[in-house]
């Protein structure tokens, strides 16, 4: 007979990003009475970082406890965004079931699909949340359905196809077993109770040689390297020699000089713990994701954690352009290349490969958000950095080129339709469904190569006047499309001049395309700053200032109104960019320029290069 420990249960929430998880998991803890009366709590305590707050996402997996009755569970809140599934597939194996929360109106996600593949492949049991019961238009039932057929499609066992369905709304702290809003209970306490009863128990195999494995990594100052995971059998505790088996097959030992384990928000120092407990070591320098901790007399080894490729890669470079310095704190390759070493002490996702210059660097990634938000960081954190489009990662697979190819949801509005089509056609999407759920949205899926995606969204969004919603997750690498994949249609207005733009040298320029820039702002030459109406780049003075003479004009009494520019986001910026172009990226600025910026060089070069492609 297998001993199990009735005392601990550990669960993942997953979900599609914005389903709800964050909140959920804030009124779990907020329930458990494990924060005292007067504490203060935030919203959505789960998401800890500055970027998380604003953008409302979970970057980072984090985990946290609660007891309820005896029992003690501990939940990892995990990332709904697919450039952040190294995250996802690593706490799967952490866990022994999961909560997969649903919105109540949006049903079933690209990302849904892919949390929930991650989890049946680990055999772990589940349990439907359907979150958001009070939400207008909300259709439980149809959601339920949804989840089922998903089930069936993935392939999950008859055990799994088995769970139970809980009706909540994260945001009011109500749960109850009934689909009908009407019947919702105060409490979420019907969730306890089923964590508690459907989600298998630890085995307790604690009389055992130890095996603990790295699942995450945190970094700090004092103690340098943290690796958080599961001990999946036997005990561990402070003073311990063990013995760590490294990924390339070495075995380091090392003394065990702190440990950690988790409720409510916080880390609790420990002197033990044992199989089934999730824990946070110190003492290992150079501790890795997947590595096993075990005894030095037993060295044996889990298997090791999969890790998902980068699929899109950048060069980072240092900043060279005319007003490099001016903004920054950190801007040599040295601070920059410390900084993108740091980052891979504990994002196991990224990769970072020197170039033949000493000065740039190609970062690899899961995709634009991951690449995105590490440069959001940097500049945060006052760093100043270039960096060059967004390219997909070509792959060999037995001799034939392939590339990423992603899994594309659309809702949009059914006049929509004929022009959304069309546009994914012209970026060799697949159309594979099209469900029209009779209320005026029509739900389009496609396989669509990544490279066809990259600054798609704002031509997106401005086809359905910005009532489209797009989610799209990486699904296999397949043979490359022939032929021209999406990219930017149209050119670029080009500063000519060093020096600020003036409203005069805008207004004289505006009916070539949009400006980018507002006046008074600090321009270069070889700067963009803005989109020309045509497909060719034009090269424009916008620091132009009004000749002042002593002859009164006939018409000076009109006036003229300024169209409002257009500002990018950093997203926008990386999206926008195309091969002969670079971000600059500041504290304090976004700004788009020419790799080359001096306009005859860039016109030689042009030249000589139709030339050798008409030789070739």
């Amino acid at each position: 007979m297998t001993n199990l420990r009735q005392d601990l249960r550990n669960i993942a929430i997953i979900a599609h990003v914005d389903h709800g998880k964050t909140t959920l998991v804030d009124q779990l803890l907020k329930q458990s009475g494990i924060f005292r009366s007067n504490e203060q709590v935030d919203e959505r305590a789960m998401d800890s970082n500055d970027i998380e707050r604003e953008r409302g996402i979970t970057i980072l997996a984090k985990n946290t406890a609660i007891q309820y009755k005896d029992v003690k569970i501990n939940i990892l809140d995990t990332p709904g965004h697919a450039d952040f599934g190294g995250e996802v597939e690593r706490i799967m194996k952490m866990v022994d079931g999961v909560l997969l929360v649903v919105d109540a109106y949006e049903g079933c996600m690209p990302q849904t699909r892919f949390v929930l593949k991650k989890a049946l492949e680990q055999n772990l049991q589940p349990i439907v949340v359907v979150n958001k019961i009070d939400r207008d238009f909300a259709r439980p039932e149809e959601v339920v359905d949804e989840v089922l057929e998903l089930f069936i499609e993935l392939e999950a066992n008859d055990d799994q196809l088995e769970f139970p369905v809980i009706y909540a709304s994260g945001i009011n702290g109500t749960a109850s077993l009934s689909p009908d809003p009407a019947d919702q209970e105060e409490t979420m306490q019907v969730i306890y109770d089923a964590i508690i009863d459907k989600i298998p128990a630890p085995i307790d195999n604690s009389e055992e040689g130890l095996q603990f494995q790295v699942s995450l990594l945190d970094y700090n100052d004092y103690v340098g390297r943290i690796g958080i995971g599961r001990i999946f059998r036997g005990t561990m505790s402070v003073g311990q020699q063990v013995s760590l088996m490294k990924l390339d097959g070495k075995v380091k030992n090392f003394r065990v000089t702190k440990m950690f384990g988790f409720m409510g928000l916080k880390r609790i120092e420990i002197q033990e713990a044992k199989a089934g407990d999730l824990v946070a070591v110190s003492g290992m320098e150079d501790i890795n994701v997947g590595e096993t901790v075990c005894p030095t007399e037993q060295p044996e080894a889990l298997p090791i954690l999969r890790i998902d490729e980068p699929t899109l890669q950048m060069t980072f470079l240092v900043n060279n352009s005319p007003f490099a310095g001016r903004e920054g704190k950190w801007v040599t390759a040295r601070k920059i290349d410390e900084r993108l070493q740091a980052q891979l002490e504990t994002d196991v996702s990224l990769r970072v490969d020197p170039t033949d210059s000493p000065d740039a660097w190609i970062v690899s990634g899961r995709g634009e958000l991951h690449l995105s938000i590490l440069i959001e960081n940097m500049r945060r954190e006052g760093f100043e950095l270039q960096v060059s489009k967004p390219e997909v990662i070509v792959r060999e697979i037995d001799g034939v080129r392939c590339e990423p190819v992603e899994r594309v949801q659309i809702d949009i509005p059914e006049e929509h339709v004929g022009s959304i089509i069309e546009s994914m056609g012209e970026r060799k999407g697949e159309m594979l469904d099209m469900v029209n759920n009779g209320s005026g949205q029509v739900r389009l899926t496609f396989m669509v190569p990544a490279r066809g995606l990259i600054g798609y969204t704002t031509d997106f969004l401005t086809l359905t006047r910005g009532y489209g919603i797009i989610n799209h997750t990486f699904d296999s690498y397949q043979p490359m499309a022939q032929g021209r994949v999406g990219g930017r249609s149209k050119g670029v207005l080009v500063s000519m001049e060093t020096g600020k733009a003036s409203e005069y040298g805008i207004l004289g320029v505006e009916d070539r395309g949009t400006i980018f820039v507002e006046p008074a702002t600090d321009i270069y030459e070889g700067m963009i700053v803005g989109e020309h109406t045509r497909d060719n780049d034009l090269t424009v003075n916008i620091t132009k200032v009004k000749a002042a003479n002593n002859i009164r004009s006939a018409n000076k009494e009109a006036t003229t109104t300024r169209k409002k520019p257009r500002i990018m986001t950093l997203e926008e910026a990386l999206e926008y960019l195309n091969d002969d172009e670079y971000c600059e990226i500041t504290p304090q600025s976004i700004r788009l320029r020419k790799k080359i910026l001096d306009k005859n060089e860039r016109e030689r070069l042009a030249k000589k290069k139709k030339y050798a492609e008409q030789d070739a």
